[in-house]
């Protein structure tokens, strides 16, 4: 989570451009990246720890690149070239930022279309460790029909994570750049760029995952529209939830039912690649852990339930704009053929509930989070043009994999 260093006049305030050299807009509607999903092969003690500390950073509402790269079991990744020729960076997929650098482990090439800005970026992390470096623009190219001509991108120079991965692919809205890069207010993001260089033709942002326990553990991104061969029904939309700091990610409001019993009402939640569990406020959470029997594993965080209990256990819906979305008993158990990746569980055919407590009761103004355990069983919609969100279901949404 970003704390920013830089306090600067509002007549300093310098925007990079989002409009170089603007190509007539494309006629094709879509263009997808493809995403592969990496799992933490040290493994990781307290996997709740971890996404409720995240949780607390984002609660704070600052501007941020928030992954903490060390912390995550499972990771969605994408190899992004820079420059021209381009260098290839593997970078972790994040839509709970929008800052996007490079660097990490790969050094920066520098090429003819390299532009130092003269800025200064920084981004500090939630366990004091941080990101520092140069502001450049260059040539960055997702496929061979997403490219990018001056793209903003942190250069770092000081650095401390995860030692195979390159940087940040930032999908958030740019309001989260705002004070990051010392001589702009704000950077245009990955996803303003394609448009405002008339690559694709609407800003909306389409997520697929499939989850690793799948046979097909990869994922694939749709920029200016969505993939609707990847969807098994419509897509339901809800407006931006007007709750702060929910609003400031991709936040929209739902409520939460286990079986017929509602746990939370009508409550600010967001979408967040970066996050692995499916975070519920902490007087929601003790309803469902009630509901459920789970007892807590302290070496894992997670709730532990009997292969008895899992029989007996409902599905959770969220209800969502007018969507109503079932996480079936088997969505919300941890795979496992992943319990490997949690260090310390004992038992590798041990039963773990992914719904975990945010660590604060409903009211902060974010009460939900919906991570990868959510979007790999959901097809997402995240839409700036309208401002909105969107869900559907999908060919996992009532798999039996885990």
């Amino acid at each position: 989570m970003v704390f920013s260093p830089f306090t600067l006049p509002a007549l300093a305030f310098l925007s990079l451009s989002a409009s170089a050299s603007p190509r007539p807009r494309t006629t094709s509607s879509t263009a997808s990246l493809k995403l592969a999903v990496r799992i933490n092969s040290e493994g990781i003690t307290n996997v709740v720890a971890a996404d409720r500390a995240r949780a607390q950073a984002l609660l704070q509402g600052s501007s941020s690149s928030s992954i903490d790269a060390t912390n995550a079991v499972r990771i969605y990744t994408t190899d992004v070239g820079v420059g021209s020729p381009p260098t290839n960076y593997t970078l972790l997929v994040d839509t709970g930022s929008s800052n996007t650098w490079i660097g990490g482990y790969k050094p920066y090439e520098k090429t003819t279309t390299s532009q130092d800005t003269g800025g200064q970026f920084s981004v500090a992390y939630r366990d004091s460790s941080h990101v520092s470096g140069e502001e450049y623009l260059d040539t960055v190219t997702l496929n061979s029909h997403l490219v990018i001509e001056k793209q903003s991108i942190g250069v770092v120079a000081d650095y401390h994570g995860n030692h195979s991965l390159d940087g940040i692919l930032g999908l958030g809205p740019v309001d989260l750049t705002q004070g990051t890069v010392s001589n702009a207010y704000e950077v245009p993001t990955v996803m303003d760029n394609l448009y405002a260089q008339n690559t694709i033709i609407s800003e909306v942002l389409g997520v697929f995952f499939s989850p690793a326990s799948s046979g097909d553990s990869s994922g694939e991104l749709t920029f200016g529209g969505y993939d609707a061969s990847k969807t098994t029904g419509p897509v339901s939309y809800v407006p931006i939830t007007s709750t702060s700091p929910a609003n400031k990610y991709w936040g929209f409001d739902q409520s939460i039912s286990y079986g017929y019993t509602p746990i939370l009402t009508k409550a600010p939640g967001i979408v967040d690649t970066g996050t692995n569990l499916i975070l519920i406020a902490t007087d929601a959470f003790d309803k469902y852990k009630s509901a459920t029997g789970g007892t807590l594993d302290e070496t894992t965080g997670l709730l532990k339930i009997s292969p008895d209990q899992y029989d007996q256990l409902l599905s959770l819906y969220f209800t969502i704009g007018d969507g109503i979305y079932e996480l079936t008993p088997n969505a919300q158990i941890w795979p496992r053929s992943l319990n490997s990746a949690i260090r310390g569980t004992g038992t590798t055919d041990g039963i773990y509930l992914v719904v975990s407590d945010i660590g604060n009761n409903s009211g902060s103004g974010l009460d939900v989070i919906n991570g990868y355990c959510f979007l790999e069983r959901f097809y997402s919609v995240l839409d700036k043009t309208n401002s909105q969100v969107g869900f559907a279901t999908t060919e996992y949404t009532h798999a039996t994999l885990n």
